[in-house]
């Protein structure tokens, strides 16, 4: 399959669309319908930079209208967009949010536990994808997590300065090391399109308004919680979730031991 330009892609879905899409809804159409096969660790920041740029740079000539924070839709027909030429490809996306990342009910059996376990996941879309996902490893990430037995909360914490997966990998083995079977975390660095974390929590701005952080503070709170009311995801999480990936030594390893059982 040869991957379609990010530009034609978005077209495609918005043609397809009666009304105006937030971006991650886009991003996770492009997706699933298999239009890119190589879509990066962070398909909706991919999108929304793509549209953001088209915005800033053509102004009133851009095919692309935003209706609200995050939510656009074509401005021209499509036999207008189909003619157009194509432009330069975006070298680096900017992401919107400062809750950057995240993943819920992660499953501790599917980490090797070492002083640097890798914490692998890729980009979660609502469907099934037709594309080949690329995986990216949260071990070095800073933020809040959380423990879970069943589905009771029994610890939360933070890393700001040390990384998620080494903090993790002391609760295998303090008094909390029998106790939980999950974990949840809540990421601030940005991920960038190769799959690399961007820069560390102390290089982020400092100064965020009251209602930014109040924000935060409810999107962590709804996806950690899930709440039964909650009927809607916090507005700064939203479609930046990442589903787990097992080690590949944990599959070896089970392996091995059905073997051992022959």
């Amino acid at each position: 399959m040869t991957d379609m330009p990010w530009r034609d892609a978005i077209d495609r879905v918005l043609q397809a669309n009666d009304g105006p899409l937030h971006y991650t809804e886009i991003a996770n159409r492009i997706v699933e319908q298999g239009l890119r096969k190589r879509v990066g660790a962070t398909p909706p920041a991919t999108v929304a930079a793509v549209l953001a740029d088209s915005i800033k740079n053509k102004g009133a000539d851009s095919p692309y209208e935003r209706v609200e924070r995050g939510t656009y839709r074509l401005r021209r027909s499509g036999s207008e967009i189909s003619g157009r030429k194509a432009e330069p490809p975006i070298e680096e996306e900017e992401n919107p949010r400062i809750l950057t990342s995240y993943g819920v009910h992660w499953n501790r059996e599917d980490v090797v536990w070492k002083t640097h376990p890798a914490l692998l996941g890729v980009f979660q879309t609502d469907g099934v994808s037709k594309s080949e996902p690329q995986q990216v490893d949260f071990s070095e990430q800073h933020g809040v997590y959380l423990l879970h037995d069943g589905r009771e909360v029994i610890y939360v914490g933070c890393t700001t300065t040390g990384d998620l997966g080494k903090r993790l990998f002391d609760h295998t083995r303090d008094r909390l090391q029998g106790r939980w079977g999950r974990f949840s975390w809540f990421g601030f660095r940005p991920v960038h399109r190769d799959g690399t974390l961007g820069p560390k929590v102390g290089s982020l701005p400092r100064r965020l308004d009251m209602e930014f952080l109040i924000e935060i503070v409810e999107a962590i709170l709804i996806e950690a919680v899930e709440p039964r009311q909650n009927r809607q995801q916090g507005k700064r999480v939203r479609g930046f979730e990442y589903r787990q990936v097992p080690d590949p030594e944990v599959k070896r390893e089970t392996a091995r031991r059905a073997i051992d059982q022959l």
